[in-house]
């Protein structure tokens, strides 16, 4: 299954302008799977207000997924039940669909947002996605609950500075060793966002911890890899470097 990760240049609160860079980013990507970084349909801004997901701007979105026959993984503040989360939403041919909700905000997170109620796995052609959202890929406990699922892979939105992403990228070769999965991450890059120095480096690690493919750190790269069952010499990574036309 191909997987791409996405660290499109984005504006806080600028959904239409998001959105329309998550299109050019799917139809770029040539993958079955497309992940975004966190909070990316309103740019990582505790400020920015909450996406309905029923915004004729998103449309573009639903467009691209159904041209390319891709499934897109995006971020998003969603307000539920008078509740706010930062949310995963999935969008494909059919729409828009909420899949998982962050279980373990961090920093002013929790001033805003409430903690997800549970793991959750999203099965894409017979490969399980385990889902996570930055902090709680940090977080023991909720890699143990997802891969209790059963997962093929554990695949996260994210965003870190500098200092996060040294952590990232020591902490995720051991996680894809440990439970013998695939990882990968979509991080946010470029300055539009509270973090002005947001790293970027999405990355994808095999199953036996090797990194199989990275971004550097500035926007609009997409890094593309076919994941394959069995052993990780198999994986064949795309351009790092790619931009959206």
């Amino acid at each position: 299954m191909s997987i791409a990760l996405a660290q499109p240049d984005l504006r806080p609160g600028d959904v239409a302008g998001n959105a329309a860079a998550h299109a050019a980013a799917i139809r770029a990507a040539g993958a079955r799977v497309v992940v975004f970084p966190e909070l990316s349909l309103s740019s990582y801004a505790m400020a920015a207000p909450t996406v309905d997901l029923a915004d004729p701007a998103l449309a573009v979105i639903v467009d691209a997924c159904a041209e390319t026959g891709s499934i897109a993984l995006a971020g998003a503040p969603l307000l539920e039940d008078g509740r706010e989360f930062i949310a995963t939403v999935r969008f494909d041919a059919d729409g828009a669909v909420p899949v998982y909700r962050k279980m373990f905000p961090g920093g002013d997170e929790p001033g805003r947002f409430a903690a997800g109620p549970c793991a959750a796995v999203l099965d894409v052609d017979g490969w399980r996605l385990g889902l996570a959202i930055c902090r709680d890929s940090k977080i023991d406990a909720h890699i143990e609950a997802t891969a209790a699922l059963g997962i093929d892979a554990y695949v996260g939105g994210n965003l870190h500075d500098p200092e996060g992403a040294a952590v990232r990228d020591a902490r995720m070769p051991k996680l894809a060793a440990e439970y013998g999965v695939w990882v990968a991450l979509s991080c946010f890059a470029g300055p539009g966002s509270d973090y002005p120095d947001a790293s970027g480096g999405s990355a994808v690690w095999a199953p036996d911890g090797s990194l199989v493919a990275q971004a550097d750190g500035e926007p609009d790269r997409i890094v593309r890899v076919d994941l394959h069952r069995g052993s990780a010499a198999a994986a064949r990574p795309g351009d790092p470097s790619r931009r959206p036309a």
